[in-house]
């Protein structure tokens, strides 16, 4: 090869390499570099008292929207937009990037640890049962449920009761699943199903409506799924992030310590009627996940 189709050749291989460099995309900002960069936060709850739900103002409400509001307004994230799904939608349309976290006290499980990142668990309540007034099938376990094949269960589709009844040994055959709690209700109210497991946190506002007045009451006592261990399975409730947005998992969780040990979380749980619902400081998201 001679000088000038060295050099050619040379000149033309660094024309080529000062293109490429100059056209490689920049590294893609992260979902929390955008939430900080935007001001902004997009977060899916579902319609349910008192986790997350719409007011009669129209706005978003409840323990976990607060929390939200709480941790990301010291981070300049001044503007944060709830979008109301169904509750079984919620893990996949985070997935599909509909929004960036969900904030519908979504209970910490094995199985959904595997769809998303949650954060640390923000309050721990046990199940609960709704009966007919009077509790005419004498249900106190969901031992009684698994002992009685005529017990039609109504559950929230996706509802982690779903998973503490079938430990317990009730067959999914037995489950009549509903896509809101309203319709649940209905169905218990109308004959459908005999009986609707939920969350502690969620019984006192279904309690109090005038309108379910005389007609349905919570069974008491009421004994949950026992665990392995011997210990009745508690439901450990916190913030879902996408599974590759660890940062922002992170960067809420910091936020959260925080909030548990200055007493906001407190005094939000107080302003939803959650005093008697214990603060989770004794677990991390990953213990949870475990099934610890």
């Amino acid at each position: 090869m001679n000088k000038m189709t060295r050099r050619a050749v040379i000149g033309s291989a660094a024309m080529v390499l000062a293109l490429a460099a100059t056209s490689l995309p920049a590294a893609a900002e992260t979902t929390l570099e955008k939430i900080k960069s935007e001001g902004k936060i997009v977060v899916g709850i579902s319609d349910s008292e008192p986790d997350g739900f719409v007011d009669k103002d129209g706005n978003a409400a409840g323990l976990s929207p607060d929390l939200i509001r709480a941790a990301f307004k010291p981070l300049g994230v001044e503007k944060i937009d709830f979008v109301v799904s169904e509750f079984s939608a919620l893990i996949s349309s985070l997935q599909a990037g509909r929004f960036d976290a969900v904030a519908a006290g979504m209970w910490i499980t094995p199985v959904r640890c595997k769809a998303v990142a949650f954060s640390d668990p923000d309050i721990i309540t046990k199940d609960a049962l709704l009966v007919l007034k009077g509790n005419p099938l004498n249900i106190h376990s969901y031992a009684d449920i698994a002992a009685n094949p005529n017990v039609r269960l109504g559950v929230d589709r996706g509802s982690a009761n779903i998973e503490h009844a079938e430990g317990a040994g009730v067959s999914r055959d037995r489950f009549v699943q509903f896509d809101a709690g309203t319709a649940v209700i209905a169905a218990l109210i109308g004959g459908r199903v005999d009986a609707y497991p939920l969350a502690s946190s969620n019984v006192v506002a279904l309690l109090e409506d005038p309108n379910l007045s005389g007609k349905i009451e919570r069974a008491l006592p009421f004994t949950g799924y026992i665990g392995k261990n011997g210990i009745e399975v508690a439901g450990r409730s916190a913030i879902a992030f996408r599974l590759e947005d660890t940062d922002l998992r992170d960067a809420y969780n910091k936020r959260l310590a925080e909030m548990k040990a200055d007493g906001t979380v407190e005094a939000i749980k107080k302003k939803y009627g959650l005093n008697n619902i214990d603060t989770d400081t004794s677990v991390t998201a990953v213990q949870a996940c475990s099934g610890e």
